[in-house]
């Protein structure tokens, strides 16, 4: 079974961009500024956007949190490679 997210970038066309995979239904890509989770944010729809306002704030509230947690886990991780702990 695969994650419910994954972190996607392509650094070389869009430095500043970050992009969130959600791969259970309804599956899309959250596309946003790599500072900030909420900044010029677009979603592209792989399934059909659901009718659902409220199911769609939900899920993009789990990416961020999703996103925040894996870029802090980096930095731990970083932290603990370089001895800065």
């Amino acid at each position: 079974m695969l994650p419910k997210f994954l972190i996607a970038d392509n650094s070389q066309e869009f430095p500043d961009k970050i992009f969130v995979v959600h791969n259970q239904a309804p599956r899309f890509i959250v596309e946003s500024d790599i500072d900030d989770f909420y900044t010029n944010q677009y979603i592209h729809w792989i399934d059909e956007k659901p009718d659902d306002e409220d199911l769609i704030e939900q899920i993009l509230e789990e990416a961020d949190d999703f996103i925040e947690a894996e870029f802090e886990s980096q930095e731990d991780l970083y932290d603990e490679e370089f001895g800065l702990n």
